[in-house]
């Protein structure tokens, strides 16, 4: 059986076409989220070789660099099985229905609406960046790339006790997103320096760049964003050795080492269920397309930079 689902054709294309539906529980999509970053790395068709494995979505269908059907942020509504009736979200791509076993889905917090619950993956990526970051109580925190991944570290890092955290992007409407989610914001100009981590989400040159400078003694830079095939230049001479600075890699395929042995992916998943039952954080969903106009519409999102979350609706 199958369904109709999103598939990126060719660079810069897409079109609804049959999806296999898979076998399990049947859930009924109300709704899922386009992750920018990724997806257009996606649909530009930018994909390493090497990484072509290790890219491969939970439930994709079709193999890099075309035809294939990628996403990972789904939610709808049980139609049978113990979860029949409940809301739940699946890593699994844009299609109007689909199968999977029950250990594959997750039921919903009752109070996490299912529109915002699109940002599932997304929180657990940054969960899973504020771990390998090190950050702790007290520290000033800078998170340079205000796009959705980055935001939401963001709005995690300003929980800790005593942070400080400052969003540094060249967008000037992300000011007050930022302030809402209890961070200060920076345009690069004028980011503050002597930070004791800094976060990298603007999959960027010239935002790692940045990063490194605004680094203390000793400091962490923890790189979260994925290049793709893109090759990046950065000033390691200067003063980056006298000051110790420390790039550590971040990527939410696997677990940080210390945390391994207690927590599984569902465990971490199920958490970031948990972290966005908080209102203020609809704000990040920057726009809402039907699922039957995504095709035409979706390389336009792809492309604009004040994509947040892009919501489809079903």
């Amino acid at each position: 059986m199958t369904a109709d689902a999103l598939w990126c054709t060719a660079p810069g294309q897409a079109a609804l076409r049959p999806g296999q539906m898979g076998e399990g529980t049947h859930v009924r999509t109300l709704f899922s989220g386009i992750s920018r970053g990724t997806e257009r790395l996606v649909l530009s068709g930018q994909v390493p070789e090497s990484e072509q494995d290790r890219m491969r979505a939970p439930f994709q269908e079709g193999n890099f660099p075309f035809p294939v059907k990628y996403g990972y942020a789904a939610v709808g509504v049980a139609d049978d099985g113990a979860l029949a009736g409940r809301n739940v979200f699946a890593l699994f791509p844009h299609q109007t229905e689909f199968r999977l076993p029950q250990d594959a889905l997750i039921p919903l917090p009752d109070a996490l609406p299912p529109e915002r619950a699109i940002m599932a993956a997304n929180m657990e990526t940054a969960l899973n960046i504020l771990w390998d970051s090190g950050a702790g109580a007290g520290d000033r925190i800078a998170v340079v790339g205000g796009g959705l991944v980055g935001l939401l570290t963001a709005y995690l890092a300003a929980r800790l006790p005593g942070a400080e955290v400052t969003v540094i992007d060249p967008l000037p409407d992300r000011a007050a997103i930022a302030r809402d989610l209890g961070c200060a914001f920076a345009a690069p100009d004028a980011a503050p320096g002597d930070q004791d981590v800094v976060i990298h989400t603007s999959a960027s040159q010239a935002g790692l760049v940045l990063a490194l400078s605004l680094a203390g003694p000793q400091a962490t830079i923890a790189e979260a964003s994925w290049h793709g095939a893109a090759q990046v230049a950065l000033p390691l001479g200067g003063a980056f050795h006298s000051r110790r600075l420390r790039i550590v890699s971040t990527q939410v395929g696997s677990i940080p080492p210390d945390r391994a042995p207690r927590w599984t992916y569902r465990r971490r998943l199920s958490k970031a269920l948990d972290l966005l039952c908080d209102a203020r954080l609809d704000a990040l969903i920057s726009g809402q397309t039907a699922f039957a106009d995504l095709p035409d519409a979706y390389p336009g999102i792809l492309a604009d930079p004040a994509t947040l979350c892009h919501r489809i609706a079903y």
